[in-house]
């Protein structure tokens, strides 16, 4: 299973274009996905004044991502979600190799997601990332958390994702 998936992921990293066709096999009973449940007006209105609750709903994470997109800056999100995960991993050799990946796809300079953070912190970062640990990201996870707070946030709320929702 493991060998299955590691070839069609080193097909899918040679030919950039094929990622249309690239499917990951199923166990025999495809377990359904949970549904992200729309959430009522009143919740989404919770989302005005907190972006950790708009995070932390499926639904509002997706809408809050599809803005981010919109707006070419979805890479911050990203980067939160894949900084919650790297905190739940147990393994030292995941976190390792979880924490070499977010590296590459968003701290170093010319990632393809490089999110915007001070050299302070990239440096914090780097240092922390010698000896991985749960905390490795929690100084660059709370700078972009900040920025989307102060920025995207308020946006997000200005738009037409948001005013669908609490419709």
């Amino acid at each position: 299973r493991a060998k299955e998936i590691k070839t069609k992921l080193g097909t899918l990293l040679q030919k950039p274009d094929s990622t249309i066709d690239f499917i990951i096999p199923y166990p025999e009973k495809p377990e359904k996905p949970p549904k992200a449940q729309k959430p009522s007006p009143e919740e989404a209105l919770q989302w005005r004044d907190s972006l950790e609750k708009l995070l932390q709903n499926p639904y509002g994470l997706a809408s809050f991502r599809s803005f981010l997109r919109s707006e070419f800056s979805e890479e911050n999100a990203e980067f939160w979600v894949a900084c919650e995960d790297y905190k739940k991993t147990k393994s030292p050799v995941k976190m390792a190799e979880k924490a070499k990946k977010i590296y590459e796809e968003f701290i170093q300079t010319e990632a393809p997601k490089e999110v915007n953070i001070d050299h302070f912190t990239k440096a914090v970062t780097m240092k922390n990332l010698v000896e991985p640990s749960p905390t490795s990201f929690d100084m660059a996870q709370k700078r972009i958390f900040a920025l989307m707070e102060k920025d995207s946030l308020p946006r997000f709320v200005r738009s037409e994702f948001y005013h669908e929702l609490v419709k």
